[in-house]
């Protein structure tokens, strides 16, 4: 019989959390460089580029790949002969290792999980309670793994009970579009079926640890039929044409991995959650010798890459930058951004919306006219730095906002990550605005432009408070031009049609 301390239980959740919190999987950097090397568009070569020199920075200051750190989930699978030697639960075991992880001082990671969701939705403050599954196994370990699940890839969960002769293949192909680009793409897709609702669910979630293999797959040949479902998958997406940040490409997916369960004769419960291009995952086993202990990647993994702005660059200072200047920008261009931006997400939004329903002025500080606003949640700064990761969040979350915030505050532009909906895009048309999108994951990297920080303005709201930003060079495309043309439109639709798999009519 193997015991397991209270302390090592809680060490080794501390120290996984930390682990993947700057650690990708080699096998997910070694894919995501394939995709480097064989993408063909310029665009999404661009943003894997960031994404790759982001994952190696990170790894080497030891700082958050995303500036969303993530819910975390745990999966407990738990020998019978395993004895814990705690005076707490198993759950508060594993509570007390995430609040661990996220208020270390050397690399305090954001709190991102609310309470009372329905309701006043208050920030727990040390991203607590994780969401834990745990079985009992035969045996004397306990097996442990971890994830931190980003919202803009969990928001993108679908679920579907299709009728037992309906085609799994097809309701994923006709699904993922409709997920637009918000999950970060390239990334991984899960599939959960059988069982019942939640059981799907659960397969999905739990079926994104495993490695990236699909090309060892298609090397050997499927052997059953999940294996040839995630073969057609797989091939299915990639010809849509998404690409990497929704930008047109040839991978949208890196792998799709399945995971089946026995299910009643009238239903076909199937689910989809896909992993974003922060994928951050680690598996452990405790035996009662100690804390886990995690290996650090071979820094071979990663490769020799550098990003450059294009020739074609154009820089913008911000502060000067005038309706005229936006009018110019063409969609798909890169832009060096300099000058000064505040931030604003969800929470502030609506507290603006708010105010200015009850003809309240906004707080002083919070000038937004002919104004950038930068849809980011940063992570808090340590040791020298000036922000922590603070890459864009997802945009169309911000899109019922956008009439109001164009109408009633002069802003000129936003900034965040994905595409946005049509009434986010009807409303840039009408005032002659602009959207630019910055590659999400790839937040440490982003961070690095922005040379001064300081809070404007609901300081209550913690990451979603509002600051100003002043930045130099920082990166971005234009996704949503004045005249209301969305490269996630125009990009997708190309090189769907240069794959040239699907009909042009169903285009």
């Amino acid at each position: 019989m193997a015991t397991i301390t209270k302390e090592d239980l809680i060490q080794s959740i501390c120290d996984s959390l930390q682990y993947i919190s700057y650690y990708h999987p080699p096998d997910f950097i070694q894919a995501v460089t394939k995709a480097y090397e064989r993408e063909e568009s310029i665009a999404a070569k661009d943003a894997i580029a960031q994404i790759l020199i982001n994952s190696k920075m990170c790894a080497e200051g030891h700082r958050p790949i995303c500036q969303d750190t993530g819910i975390v989930n745990v999966f407990l699978s738990v020998g019978m002969d395993v004895r814990f030697e705690t005076d707490v639960s198993l759950e508060d075991m594993v509570n007390e290792g995430v609040r661990r992880a996220y208020q270390l001082p050397d690399n305090v990671l954001r709190a991102s999980v609310l309470a009372d969701p329905a309701g006043r939705r208050i920030n727990t403050k040390d991203n607590t309670p994780a969401v834990i599954h745990t079985e009992l196994v035969p045996g004397d370990t306990l097996e442990v793994r971890v994830a931190a699940k980003g919202g803009g890839s969990e928001a993108k969960s679908k679920f579907v009970m299709l009728n037992p002769s309906d085609d799994i293949v097809e309701w994923v192909t006709k699904t993922v579009p409709t997920m637009g680009a918000g999950w970060c793409p390239p990334g991984m897709l899960g599939i959960g079926i059988g069982g019942t609702s939640e059981k799907a669910m659960l397969l999905a979630k739990r079926s994104l640890m495993e490695p990236i293999d699909i090309h060892e797959l298609k090397a050997r040949g499927a052997k059953d039929r999940t294996e040839e479902l995630r073969l057609e998958i797989f091939e299915r997406v990639n010809d849509l044409g998404i690409g990497a940040q929704g930008l047109g490409g040839l991978t949208t997916v890196l792998d799709v991995k399945v995971l089946d369960y026995p299910t009643h004769a009238a239903n076909l419960p199937v689910a989809m959650i896909p992993n974003c291009a922060a994928t951050r995952h680690a598996h452990f086993v405790l035996d009662g010798s100690g804390a886990a202990e995690l290996a650090i990647p071979d820094s071979n993994v990663w490769p020799d890459i550098v990003w450059e702005a294009g020739p074609n660059s154009r820089r913008v200072n911000l502060d000067q930058v005038t309706q005229q200047d936006i009018e110019q920008w063409q969609p798909g261009e890169t832009l060096l951004l300099s000058g000064k931006i505040l931030t604003g997400r969800d929470a502030a939004h609506k507290r603006i919306r708010d105010m200015k329903a009850k003809g309240e002025s906004l707080p002083e500080g919070v000038d937004l006219e002919g104004k950038f606003i930068y849809y980011v949640g940063p992570v808090d700064p340590v040791r020298d730095e000036v922000v922590g990761p603070a890459g864009p969040t997802t945009a169309t979350r911000m899109d019922s906002f956008t009439e109001m915030m164009l109408e009633t505050t002069g802003i000129l532009g936003m900034i965040g990550k994905a595409e946005r909906g049509p009434v986010a895009i009807d409303a840039i048309k009408k005032h002659q605005a602009v959207y630019l999108m910055a590659v999400g994951g790839a937040a440490y990297l982003v961070s690095k432009a922005i040379r001064k920080s300081r809070v404007v303005a609901f300081e209550d709201l913690g990451m979603e408070a509002i600051h100003e930003f002043e930045i130099e060079d920082m990166p971005v495309t234009v996704a949503v031009d004045s005249r209301g043309e969305s490269v996630h439109v125009t990009g997708p639709r190309e090189w769907q049609a240069k794959i040239g798999k699907i009909p042009l009519q169903a285009l």
